[in-house]
């Protein structure tokens, strides 16, 4: 329950379904009064718990706790129309998590820049048995990101996001760099 809600009125009240006897019964009735008073909230989040899993209608101090089903964490400098962009985007994330597409998408979602992203893994497929096996055999993944300002850029942020979308036993190198004028 988010928090009472002044004069929030029931759409089901209880009075109304006591028996015919307890109608005219004014104690029992100001006790139904008293619990529709406190049920209310409870009925209206339940009634409106689709809007709160719905990054473009759940409250401001909401969207962390739904980001939080996906498994991401927002930063909190960011205003909550870019963290409820990153929470639509981290849905569609979830299903490339730990591939270079991933890595990359989640990186260009946070920064607002497309990054190069290098893996030394591979895939293939072959007919016959002993093929050369693709990639190399030591794992890495490096990503660079262009920035407008390499100097004030916080590298620590795309260190952790890039620790956190990556395959756990990868090791990874961040890089940042100014974006070319072309």
């Amino acid at each position: 329950m988010r928090g009472a809600v002044a004069r929030l009125r029931t759409p089901f009240p209880i009075g109304s379904t006591l028996p015919g006897l307890y109608s005219e019964d004014a104690f029992a009735q100001s006790l139904c009064m008293a619990l529709d008073e406190v049920l209310a909230p409870i009925v209206s989040t339940i009634d409106g718990f689709a809007a709160y899993l719905d990054p473009d209608t759940t409250p401001e101090d909401m969207i962390g706790w739904l980001a939080s089903w996906l498994g991401l964490t927002l930063d909190h400098n960011q205003s909550p129309e870019r963290q409820r962009e990153l929470v639509r985007v981290g849905v569609e994330l979830l299903r490339w998590r730990g591939t270079e597409r991933g890595v990359r998408e989640a990186v260009a979602a946070a920064f607002g820049s497309e990054p190069r992203v290098r893996e030394s893994g591979g895939a293939s497929w072959s007919a016959d048995p002993g093929g050369e096996l693709p990639g190399s055999a030591a794992a890495r993944l490096e990503v660079r990101l262009g920035v407008s300002d390499p100097e004030t850029f916080d590298l620590r942020r795309l260190d952790l996001l890039v620790a956190a979308v990556k395959p756990a036993h990868m090791p990874h190198t961040v890089q940042v760099q100014a974006l070319s004028g072309d």
